[in-house]
């Protein structure tokens, strides 16, 4: 028994054989004929006959609203997107006003393909692409196999053949595509007469595929002498900036070297500004223990009148209290402030390495960036402006500390000779008498230096709020430029 073929395959062959008829055919009577062909050339009308069953085979029916069509429109609008040449067909194809349904619109992109003498580049892009067409096509169709392969590759031979097709005034919707067999059955003395031709027509049709081929070689060629020439300007502007790159960061480090030397310079005054307020703080210690020695005697005199200021007494504690809690709060804000200085000297130096990478990428933003390396110098003379007066503060709160220790001792001393000489000073409360009005007096200009001293405390915490808004608005300021170095990279 003979084994039954499949018959999707014999389709398949039977489909082949007649394009490589239509296709033969259609070449050597154009040949021949020596003319642009029309649309009523009968080999040019069957081959998009057998062009439409050929693409047709395999189709897999699609449900639409009213009935199951199958239309080859679809793959072939597919081609727009994988070959971007396409896009002027179908546009044109979709413009054209006398074509109501997907098949005539496809049988005038074949029409308009082959003007253009690319129906085999198409048809190439998609074949190659066959995870899209099987969106389309069953697996055993023509286009999926290789037998539409060869086909393409019959197809480059048409780009021998001059066609002048009118697509606006036939009627492409309501065509027949019926293939003519007799067109292809040829007489034995036609055959003998034709060999020749068909010779000839193959040397022609190689000929012209060559110089096909060496036109394509020529694009291709000048595309990459135009690529080569492209990199070889980007490669000496690349190696332009990388040498101002280079300049750049020499210059940079110099200026790195110069500023550490002044932070040093900065470094030395300050720790000589220190020793010379230590040898101040010395002195005025010593003229405190001579007035200390005159307010003994002043509490030897004013024995009985303790009992009454004890009272006083302890309203000055309570002050003294408080002023120890301003003293806490003014070493704590001292600490806040250094804390700033360091963060703020860390974003500087952050800063700093910045401006460096910055500058590194090209002139103009060196440019810019020495702008803000004037604003960050004008920066640091702020700060040092701020860690003078926090000294300052430091020096005063440390004479404050002096005092209440040295006030809280002769006040213990005076408890201590309170107890010795009660009973003397009765005997002297005339005198005394005198003495209360001085001391009454003193009192009065002690409560005008304590107003003196908070006047002064307030103005100092004035100066610190200052200060820290100072601060605030040099960190905006930094976050600014931080910011428009992240623009400008």
């Amino acid at each position: 028994m003979l084994a039954t073929k499949d018959p999707t395959a014999v389709e398949r062959a039977n489909l082949l054989n007649m394009a490589k008829l239509s296709i033969k055919g259609l070449i050597e009577s154009a040949l021949s004929f020596g003319r642009t062909l029309d649309s009523d050339y009968p080999p040019l009308q069957q081959f998009f006959v057998v062009m439409e069953h050929c693409l047709k085979h395999g189709l897999k029916v699609r449900k639409s609203f009213l009935s199951y069509n199958k239309t080859i429109w679809g793959p072939l609008e597919l081609v727009e997107k994988l070959y971007p040449e396409a896009e002027e067909i179908g546009a044109s194809v979709r413009d054209l006003p006398g074509l109501k349904t997907p098949l005539g619109r496809a049988r005038a992109w074949l029409r308009l393909a082959l003007m253009q003498k690319k129906m085999a580049d198409y048809l190439r892009c998609l074949i190659i692409q066959r995870e899209l067409l099987s969106e389309f096509y069953e697996y055993h169709a023509l286009m999926m196999e290789e037998e539409g392969a060869v086909i393409v590759g019959l197809l480059v031979g048409l780009n021998v053949i001059d066609a002048n097709l009118c697509v606006k005034g036939e009627d492409l919707d309501s065509q027949v595509g019926v293939i003519d067999f007799s067109m292809y059955l040829k007489n034995e003395e036609e055959i003998g007469n034709k060999e020749r031709n068909v010779q000839i027509a193959a040397i022609l049709d190689q000929k012209n595929y060559v110089e096909e081929l060496n036109r394509q070689l020529n694009s291709t060629v000048s595309s990459l002498h135009s690529r080569v020439d492209s990199l070889e300007k980007s490669n000496t502007k690349l190696i332009e900036e990388l040498a101002i790159a280079k300049n750049n960061i020499i210059k940079l480090q110099e200026e790195n070297h110069q500023l550490r030397s002044e932070n040093e310079l900065i470094l030395m005054r300050t720790r000589q500004h220190l020793e010379v307020t230590k040898v101040d703080v010395e002195t005025e210690l010593q003229t405190y223990k001579h007035s200390r020695q005159g307010l003994d005697e002043m509490y030897n005199d004013a024995r009985r009148q303790l009992r009454d200021e004890s009272q006083l007494r302890q309203d000055v504690e309570n002050e003294l209290s408080v002023q120890v809690g301003m003293k806490h709060e003014m070493e704590l804000a001292m600490k806040l402030l250094e804390k700033d200085i360091h963060e703020k000297q860390d974003t500087l130096i952050g800063l700093r390495q910045q401006l460096e990478e910055v500058k590194a990428i090209n002139i103009e933003m060196y440019q810019k960036l020495q702008g803000s390396e004037d604003g960050l110098k004008e920066k640091n003379e702020i700060i040092a402006r701020l860690e003078e007066k926090t000294n300052k503060i430091t020096t005063a709160m440390r004479q404050l500390e002096q005092r209440l220790q040295q006030a809280e001792k002769a006040q213990k001393e005076a408890e201590a000779e309170d107890e010795k000489y009660a009973q003397e000073c009765l005997s002297q409360s005339d005198s005394l008498q005198r003495q209360i009005s001085q001391k009454e007096q003193q009192l009065v200009q002690l409560e005008t230096d304590l107003k003196i001293e908070k006047e002064w405390r307030q103005t100092l915490q004035e100066d610190l709020q200052k200060e820290k808004d100072v601060l605030s608005h040099l960190r905006h300021e930094t976050q600014k430029v931080i910011s428009l170095k992240k623009i400008e990279t």
